[in-house]
Formats: C-alpha cells, structure tokens, sequence
C-alpha cells in the first residue's frame, strides 16, 4: 500500500451506506498505514474516534494516546472523555480533570464546559455550583451565534437552560432548548453518534417538564416523550404512511416499526430505517405525525 492508495481507501469509506467487515478492515488498515508513515495526528485521532463510535473503547485509547503525545489538543479532550466515562472499565476523575483541563487552558469549549461539570459534580475538585455556572455563563457568547454543527452551542444551551430553570426564568430556558434541539437534529441527520442521540434524549425529557406536548405539532425526536408509554403514532415518507407502535411487554414498554421489534423507544430512534436509510438521517423529510 502506498499513501495515495490509503487516502482513497479512507475517502471512499465515508461514502458506502453500509460498509462491510472488509470495507472496514481496509479503513483501517489504510490509517493504520498512514499512521505509521505520516505520524499525522489527526490520522491518529481518525481511528480513535472510529473506534469510540463502536465502542471499542481500548483501542480508541490506544490511538488518542499516540496524538496525546504530540500535545495535539482534541486528544486531551478525547482522553478526558474516557477517563471520565469510565470507558474502558475505569473511571479516573484526577486523569479526567487534568485532560479537559489542559485542553480548556488550549481555548476548547468541549473540553472547558466538561470541567465545569466537575465542579458542579465534585468529582476530584470540591464541588461548587457557583464555579459551575459561572464557566457555562462564560461559554454562551462564544456558541450563541454557532453555524458549524460541530460546535457544542447544544451542549452549552441545555446546560444553560437548567440555570434559567433554577433562576425562575422559564421562557429563556425553553427558547435555549428549542433552539438546541433544532441544531442538534440537523447535527444528528449527519452523524448520529451514540453521545448526540443522548443528548437529544435528555434535552426532549428536560422540555416537556416545561411545556406540554401538542400532539398537533412534534417531529421524530419527540418520539422520546411520546413512545415511552403505549401508543400508536402514524408519520409519512415520501408519501407513504408508516406507524409506530409502544407496547407493555413483561413490564418494559417495546416499540414496533414494520416488521421488526426494538427493546425501547432509544433503541427505535437509533436504529429504525426506511429502505435501508435510518430515520435519523431523513427526518427533515418525514411529516404528519399524528398519535392514532
């Protein structure tokens, strides 16, 4: 393998709808290559988040830290993540704290509202709500005028609009998660990561203990209110109608799409298709829901 050959073989990879194990196993191969000849570690970082996606958290670890030792900031970032998660078995808040922290003094606002959670938890710094908001605070201006769907304006809004709850100031709270969730869909549409499909879970939940749920007016991710309880929701495609159904099974509440059965309504959201494309990735074109 020469480089012009890994880079295509990493370039056609991101086009295939579903790749196979041998279409994998030659992404990262070609990486791997690349790795070893280039010590780029933005290629180093590439593999590591492939690996973070399917979880194979060791190997991911492996990889951030090969970039971590060229000081390269968003591997400081990823390393906090593990660390924090636990997500090779172990939680370390010391390592955790000391990753995010060097990233945030490098100007990362990932890295920067993530020890403010720190504070706001007490895990390895003593534990202060008021350090806490007062860093979220500090993100608002640098996220508010986000265009760039990599940029954490929703991570930053949902934590912001818990501090407007607590303030007594409702209405600010239910625009900042409005506007989060309308950003976090189309983020969501290109990369239906594990960690987004969590936060547009926790953000639905968040949102209707402020407002109430029209059942005139909602979309695919608020799916995570509706189907957590029995019902039947019908919504349209390409001018075919489809149906949802939630349904008490031994005391869980079990979602049927079609001819397949997910074990709750998360498990639907990430990984129900039509034609072999995922929901996710179509939302903006389904339409007329309506619970039956």
């Amino acid at each position: 393998m020469d480089k012009v050959t890994a880079r295509n073989y990493v370039q056609r990879f991101y086009d295939i709808p579903n790749p196979s194990e041998d279409d994998e196993f030659m992404f990262t191969e070609a990486l791997g290559f690349l790795i070893e000849t280039e010590k780029d570690p933005r290629a180093m970082m590439e593999l590591g988040g492939h690996y973070y996606e399917l979880r194979k958290f060791d190997l991911a670890l492996k990889y951030y830290n090969m970039a971590a030792e060229l000081d390269y900031k968003d591997a400081w970032e990823c390393l906090g993540y593990i660390w924090y998660y636990g997500r090779t078995g172990t939680k370390d808040y010391k390592k955790a704290f000391e990753c995010f922290s060097k990233c945030m003094q490098m100007g990362d606002v990932v890295a920067t509202y993530k020890v403010a959670d720190m504070y706001k938890n007490g895990y390895y710094v003593e534990k202060s709500e008021e350090k806490y908001e007062e860093i979220i605070e500090s993100l608002y201006p640098r996220v508010k005028n986000a265009r760039n769907l990599g940029e954490s304006l929703p991570e930053v809004f949902t934590r912001l609009a818990k501090i407007r709850v607590k303030q007594g100031k409702k209405m600010e709270a239910i625009d900042l998660y409005l506007k989060a969730k309308d950003f976090l869909a189309q983020r969501i549409s290109y990369n239906a990561f594990f960690g987004n499909l969590n936060i547009m879970n926790w953000l639905i939940c968040d949102l209707y203990e402020l407002i109430q749920f029209d059942e005139d007016d909602f979309d695919l991710f608020d799916l995570y209110y509706l189907l957590k309880k029995p019902c039947e929701v019908n919504f349209s495609y390409m001018r075919k109608k489809y149906t949802v159904c939630a349904q008490m099974e031994e005391g869980a509440c079990v979602i049927k799409f079609g001819d397949k059965w997910y074990r709750d309504v998360s498990d639907f959201i990430a990984k129900a298709e039509i034609r072999n494309v995922p929901l996710t990735k179509i939302n903006g074109e389904l339409y007329g829901f309506e619970v039956v």
